[in-house]
């Protein structure tokens, strides 16, 4: 991937328009969403849809594993340094968003990190839970015979119960985004689909994204980790 180009000034409206998110990023983010989907859905269809459900948990898990490696060597904006902060800076970013002083950011705001952070989290304990798992009947996960039954219904549960909290987790994001658009009008959607946001900050902001190759790099080895783990 080339590195991104200048910032396209509009020179009436003083605004640049600035890449934010590079392309695997956007692939992430969208197929993440796919492979959640399918899981809950396949999970809940149960029967033959369950061999299904299995495939989109190895892959979802693939995609975490890359989203975590790409945490560290991504682009600037995708790094968990550039985005998890301590509480205070979370609070004082939670008062602008009610006393009139919010500012976007080019990147993730504070509260936007932790509930990435919180996502991701979640998402590899479903996974995770998932390997170990059984339904009792005819699926259990890759990893099943190395625990007792005890275990893995143990874990099972867990499996179970942690689909609500995700459920949970992904619904705030989405008010979010909503109250974003409608009350800040800032768009978070469009960037993420782009790439692009638009910018009024200063010009010196603009982003040297990551070259894909490091990106299929990363996503090489996040497959076959988890090929290596399952089969």
């Amino acid at each position: 991937m080339p590195k991104s180009k200048p910032a396209q000034v509009d020179q009436s409206r003083n605004t640049a328009k600035i890449k934010i998110w590079d392309l695997p990023t956007r692939i992430f983010h969208w197929a993440l969403v796919a492979f959640v989907v399918t899981s809950f859905v396949t999970g809940q269809l149960g029967g033959n849809a369950m061999q299904y459900h299995l495939w989109s948990g190895y892959t979802i898990l693939a995609l975490l594993l890359f989203r975590l490696i790409w945490g560290f060597v991504g682009s600037p904006t995708i790094r968990f340094a550039s985005f998890v902060r301590g509480p205070a800076t979370v609070l004082r970013y939670a008062r602008t968003l009610i006393n009139g002083d919010y500012a976007p950011h080019l990147g993730h705001n504070p509260l936007g990190g932790w509930s990435i952070v919180a996502m991701l989290a979640a998402l590899l304990l479903q996974v995770g839970t998932g390997l170990f798992a059984t339904d009792d009947i005819a699926t259990q996960g890759p990893l099943y015979p190395l625990v007792s039954d005890h275990t893995s219904n143990w874990l099972s549960g867990i499996h179970v119960f942690n689909q609500g909290v995700i459920i949970a987790l992904v619904t705030l994001p989405l008010l979010a985004v909503l109250f974003y658009l409608l009350f800040k009008r800032d768009n978070l959607i469009t960037p993420m689909i782009t790439g692009t946001k638009p910018w009024k900050g200063p010009l010196d902001a603009q982003i040297e994204l990551r070259s894909g190759w490091v990106a299929v790099i990363v996503a090489a080895v996040s497959i076959a980790a988890v090929y290596l783990l399952v089969r």
